[in-house]
């Protein structure tokens, strides 16, 4: 599967720890690879997140017969309604 990230989860992914873009990093090779997303939810109408159990979120939506997985944004669950309206929003414009 292929994965393309937004510019803004580009920006988030910057901001977070060394330790936390190797998590990521590691969670996104396998859905490239293997097909397999771990912990994930459908929040409806196209969304989905990736979940971790510290609370980390990435916000994403799969394409083409799931052949692309669209990652749209990060968050934490702190911000996670601001976070989903935004990722939304991002959705809307990427369809």
């Amino acid at each position: 599967m292929k994965i393309e990230r937004t510019p803004e989860f580009i920006n988030w992914f910057h901001k977070e720890t060394e330790k936390s873009k190797a998590q990521i990093d590691a969670r996104l090779k396998n859905i490239e690879l293997h097909n397999y997303f771990g912990d994930h939810k459908s929040l409806g109408e196209a969304l989905l997140e990736l979940r971790w159990k510290n609370g980390r979120r990435v916000y994403y939506t799969i394409f083409a017969k799931d052949e692309l997985t669209l990652v749209l944004l990060g968050g934490h669950k702190n911000a996670q309604d601001k976070d989903i309206k935004k990722a939304r929003k991002i959705l809307i414009r990427e369809s």
